[in-house]
């Protein structure tokens, strides 16, 4: 691990996760709680095995992710955040909010994983109607369902598929993120392949909780 070797708070965290990936197996470590080596691999596409190791060993030394062995049928050892770990947090939801606009573009060679896109979801989408009565919208997109529902006023993502949805979309995520963040009217989604399935009411529901502007070219 190589350090900036400056006495500053952002330089001396960057030293403990700056490096490539370091965050990205926090990140699934928040989204996907205690994981297995092989979750690991399978939610962090194109790291090699000896480099997610190497990353996996240096959190552990500086006590942002402990190892513990877990008992049958598992069977192995499984990596969590430790108390430390867990106040990145913050640090990642800051990260998803101003990376949001970014994703209004999906690259050829872009992974794709419906964790990601329900942890950025449940961050940026709001009820605006919080007394009415609870919706749930399944979303046919990434490598498995998400189900996005509202319920006490509150927005809440998790992977379905949902029991009896009032709505679906299917489709590429791109156009379905940039649908459910008001970036794009419903006719322009479906141009861009996407497929419906609902009242069209039930999306005027939800809304971006804060207005997300299109990334500057």
């Amino acid at each position: 691990m190589r350090s900036y070797n400056e006495y500053c708070a952002i330089a001396k965290s960057l030293d403990v996760v700056g490096d490539r990936w370091t965050l990205l197996i926090v990140r699934e470590l928040v989204e996907r709680g205690a994981c297995r080596y092989t979750d690991l691999r399978s939610g962090l596409p194109g790291i090699a095995s000896n480099l997610l190791a190497e990353r996996l060993r240096e959190l552990e030394q500086a006590g942002v992710i402990a190892r513990e062995d877990a008992p049958p049928p598992i069977a192995t050892a499984l990596f969590r955040l430790t108390p430390r770990g867990e106040q990145l947090r913050p640090v990642l939801d800051g990260l998803t909010r101003w990376g949001v606009p970014l994703m209004i573009e999906q690259k050829p060679g872009d992974a794709v994983r419906s964790h990601w896109l329900a942890a950025a979801l449940k961050l940026m989408l709001t009820d605006r109607q919080p007394d009415a009565p609870p919706v749930t919208i399944e979303l046919q997109t990434g490598d498995q369902p998400i189900v996005v529902e509202t319920q006490d006023g509150a927005i809440h993502t998790h992977h379905g598929p949902a029991e009896s949805p009032d709505a679906t979309l299917a489709g590429p995520p791109t156009p379905i993120m940039g649908l459910l963040l008001h970036l794009l009217q419903l006719a322009d989604a479906e141009a861009s392949g996407v497929r419906y399935q609902g009242d069209p009411t039930i999306l005027d529901r939800i809304g971006a909780s804060t207005t997300v502007m299109p990334s500057p070219s």
